[in-house]
């Protein structure tokens, strides 16, 4: 290697998988910085790629004692010859971190965000490079501006990267409520707090933002950072009555939040859900009816919308109508054409929207606890300001 140029080098070794990138760090001290320097890391994060290049993540519970859960994470690679199938990379992985009980509406997956996950709970968060296994524990927020006798209940959080000051952070919007007389909850105010990595501390974002949320209740588990901005899936009070959905954002950047409307059959809000998904690198939404028993034929549908260009309304196109398919929770959609879903039994099932075929794919878990995640090879390092924080682990 010492005889080639070194933009020869480069355009090697950003052929190869991290995992024998991690071995090329012990040849020489040459290759190590090579390597390891930004600039390298940043070619990786942007090289070229094709579809047996992605890989999955998937999250699911087991229950290993009464309420008591064990969160569990699977590292999956497609099958070259059928894209349906799915195998194991590597041991699947205890997160002994998370303190899963059965409220998973508090469990969070979120990323990828340059090639970083975040998981969290309603406590902790865990930042993880899926590729080189470093993960580092951030530390809990304190439920900042908060009195004593008040409690908060978590609607959504998020996870992003900020362009202009060149930082990850993690967003927290909860509604503090304070019982009465009759044990009634009362609600208070909003919170809204932010965690950036290079300060690694959290703080509270000003009250005037803060009010922009007073007609906005976030759907669970609805997240989806996309163009440097947070989006979920939220219901609107008008004029006291909660009738419709909108996509509530909060710009990383300016810390500022607005919303989108969504197509308007999807406002109806009562009997169906909502997923934000990517297809094709276009915000996508997912507008499907709640696991029922019996779900009537009017209700009995699965409509995917993508939105072409973004932030233009009149770009939202309906691509595909699923009818027929139970549908417990969407999950993501695999390479442009596979819907992962989870069935109201636990099973990971997929959907192609091509053939139309449904498969019950050989992973289980305990029901609403499943979440996906696809992701490609990186060397994003996670930030660490000093020594006093918190460490990065490997496991």
């Amino acid at each position: 290697m010492k005889k080639l140029p070194e933009d020869v080098v480069i355009y090697i070794l950003l052929r190869l998988a991290v995992k024998s990138l991690m071995r090329f760090n012990c040849i020489s001290k040459t290759c190590y910085t090579l390597i390891k320097s930004s600039t390298f890391v940043n070619l990786y994060l942007y090289r070229t790629t094709t579809s047996k290049d992605e890989f999955i993540l998937f999250k699911h519970c087991f229950e290993h004692e009464r309420n008591r859960y064990k969160t569990i994470l699977s590292f999956l690679s497609g099958d070259d010859d059928d894209d349906d199938y799915f195998n194991p990379i590597i041991q699947d992985l205890d997160v002994t971190h998370l303190k899963s009980n059965n409220n998973f509406n508090l469990d969070q997956f979120i990323g990828p965000c340059h090639g970083l996950i975040a998981m969290m709970d309603s406590v902790t968060t865990i930042l993880i490079n899926p590729s080189t296994r470093n993960y580092r524990l951030l530390p809990p927020d304190q439920f900042i501006g908060c009195e004593k006798d008040h409690y908060r209940s978590i609607q959504n959080v998020g996870f992003g990267y900020d362009s202009i000051a060149n930082d990850y952070k993690i967003i927290r919007i909860s509604i503090t409520y304070m019982t009465d007389r009759d044990d009634y909850p009362e609600e208070m105010d909003r919170i809204v707090d932010i965690y950036d990595l290079s300060v690694d501390c959290w703080r509270k974002l000003d009250d005037g933002v803060i009010q922009q949320l007073s007609m906005f209740y976030c759907v669970s588990c609805s997240q989806m950072f996309y163009r440097g901005i947070c989006h979920w899936v939220a219901s609107q009070d008008i004029d006291g009555n909660i009738d419709e959905y909108v996509i509530l954002c909060f710009e990383m950047s300016t810390e500022i939040f607005h919303s989108l409307k969504i197509p308007e059959p999807c406002h109806l809000i009562y009997g169906t859900g909502c997923k934000l998904m990517l297809l094709h690198d276009s915000l996508t939404l997912i507008y499907h009816p709640y696991s029922e028993p019996v779900i009537a034929d009017e209700k009995d549908f699965i409509d995917i919308w993508v939105m072409k260009d973004y932030n233009v309304y009149e770009s939202w196109i309906k691509k595909y109508t699923i009818r027929g398919l139970q549908i417990d929770f969407p999950l993501a959609i695999w390479k442009g054409y596979l819907l992962l879903y989870q069935s109201g039994s636990g099973c990971l099932m997929s959907y192609n929207l091509n053939s139309n075929v449904v498969k019950e794919l050989s992973f289980h878990g305990v029901p609403q606890s499943f979440r996906v995640i696809g992701y490609k090879d990186s060397l994003t390092t996670i930030p660490r300001e000093n020594e006093h924080t918190t460490q990065v682990h490997k496991f």
